[in-house]
């Protein structure tokens, strides 16, 4: 953990040096909330959505709007200490700050966490593999990027285990949803379709790109809710993240597919294209 930049509450700390209270609440019930963004020469890359987005997730958990002064200076910070940072990973935390043991919260003002480290390109292609838990799309939660993230991780240790770097989720209506950390598109009849957020599944900055860019070059795309089956007949198939880009699928439950497909293809190539043409879309 050496090489992860760490700014807390103010201050830049080692990362293994103890900076959070005990009893802060995103430590002992997991409220917050947070945003992983990627970095590209030094900059933050589509800064202003993640804001946006990470506002409404506080609003989701009826927390206050972050202090965007205090975030940023913390940004500044983890992305002015050291070498510049050409390609990684950003990511800002705000909990709800040091509370009591139990789920009411306390009155000492929220937690402001922000990390940066640099990461390696991924690979061209990942495999997925689906799992037996479900999204619930009615969750109190639903569509927020909060910090309670067990069932994910329970979900990804099962995927890798059957092979995949990814795992996909259905919602209680047995609909195709999201991935632990990304959104998912598939290609059905030479059409790209995706899972609407009404399906519960995250509005990822990155998804949320890909379908304009898409759009612009041509490309027909469908938010629609569709079965988690859909993943046994789906032409092409490919992941959305901030840290994935656009990602091929070549393999879901050890079924291959062409990767990159036609269509995900010529998505890739606008996304690539856009995406190098301004660092804050």
């Amino acid at each position: 953990m050496s090489d992860v930049r760490v700014w807390v509450n103010g201050s830049i700390v080692g990362p293994d040096e103890p900076s959070l209270a005990a009893l802060d609440h995103g430590v002992t019930v997991g409220d917050g909330a947070f945003e992983t963004c990627k970095i590209v020469d030094g900059e933050v890359f589509a800064a202003d959505r993640h804001l946006a987005r990470m506002d409404r997730t506080l609003a989701g958990l009826g927390l206050p709007a972050a202090d965007r002064d205090l975030l940023r200076q913390g940004i500044d910070a983890v992305l002015g200490d050291g070498e510049r940072i050409a390609l990684g990973r950003l990511r800002y935390t705000i909990t709800a700050g040091p509370g009591p043991l139990g789920s009411d919260r306390g009155e000492q003002g929220m937690s402001y966490i922000v990390t940066a480290a640099e990461v390696g390109p991924l690979a061209r292609t990942t495999a997925v593999a689906t799992v037996p838990w479900t999204r619930n799309e009615r969750a109190a939660t639903a569509g927020l990027k909060t910090t309670s993230y067990a069932e994910n991780v329970i979900s990804l240790a099962h995927a890798k285990g059957k092979g995949g770097t990814e795992a996909i989720l259905a919602n209680t209506r047995g609909e195709l949803c999201e991935g632990t950390g990304s959104n998912i598109f598939v290609v059905v009849d030479g059409v790209l379709r995706t899972p609407p957020l009404e399906s519960g599944c995250l509005a990822g900055v990155t998804r949320a790109l890909t379908i304009e860019w898409a759009r612009e070059i041509g490309v027909e795309v469908r938010e629609e809710a569709l079965p988690l089956t859909v993943l046994e007949t789906a032409e092409e198939i490919f992941l959305t993240s901030s840290t994935r880009d656009v990602q091929p699928v070549h393999a879901v439950d050890g079924r291959e597919l062409p990767a990159p497909g036609p269509v995900t293809a010529r998505v890739q190539e606008a996304f690539v294209k856009a995406a190098t043409a301004t660092i804050n879309p």
